[in-house]
Formats: structure tokens, sequence, C-alpha cells
């Protein structure tokens, strides 16, 4: 029976949102530190793997959803603007840097707020 809680959709998705989340702040902290490395190239969760996890959340595939795992690679889409190659933007970092905080409060409030209500069906108290 609580299994079957665990394995929906939505609660499965909300559980891989949070791992991207948090791998991207990774990959966030690790741009911010070569800033000033020649020829360092910008990193990011794939594009690729949240548009596949959109798609499987639509299903309702929680075998799928649990099965995929983001990953970190190099973002074609970030140009250099300075000489030494370098692709990451600190004002740019620093905006995502603060979209991932509030995405990961999000969806760890999802989450949180799933298994709440699961304390409250079984012991009759929320808190």
């Amino acid at each position: 029976m609580i299994e079957s809680l665990f394995n929906q959709a939505n609660f499965a998705g909300a559980k891989r949102l949070l791992d991207v989340t948090v791998l991207r702040h990774e990959a966030i902290a690790g741009n911010l530190a070569n800033l000033e490395t020649p020829n360092y190239k910008r990193l990011d969760v794939s594009g690729d793997f949240e548009k596949r996890l959109q798609e499987s959340i639509g299903t309702g595939n929680t075998r799928r959803l649990n099965g995929m795992e983001p990953q970190i690679t190099e973002d074609k889409t970030a140009t250099a603007s300075r000489r030494d190659g370098n692709t990451v933007d600190l004002e740019k970092e620093l905006v995502h840097l603060n979209r991932n905080g509030v995405e990961h409060a999000v969806e760890s409030h999802l989450i949180t707020g799933g298994l709440l209500k699961l304390r409250l069906a079984i012991t009759g108290r929320a808190g």
C-alpha cells in the first residue's frame, strides 16, 4: 500500500526534478569556481533530460522515471565573450543559481507536502 504512494508519477517526477536541481547546483558551483580559467566551457544539466522527464511525467510511467539519471554536459549554447575562450558569464551564473535555488525550494516543498499528508493519514497529526 505505502509503496504505491511513492510510485506515483508526480512523486517520482518531483524526486527526479530535485535530483536535477542538486546536480545543476554542482555544475553552477563548478562554473563559478572556474570563472577565470582559460578555455573553460560552461557546464549544465543536459536540456534533453528535462524534456524527456516532462514527457515521462505526462505518460505516468514511473518505471521510466525511476530509471532516469540527469547528467552534466557542456553547455553548447554558451559563447565566449572574452579572449581566453571561457564561456562562463558571472551575471548569468548568479541568475541561474538564484533560479535553481527557488526550484529546489519548490520541489522540496512538493515532496515534503506529500510526506506530511501521509503522516497525517497515519497518525492523525500534521506535525
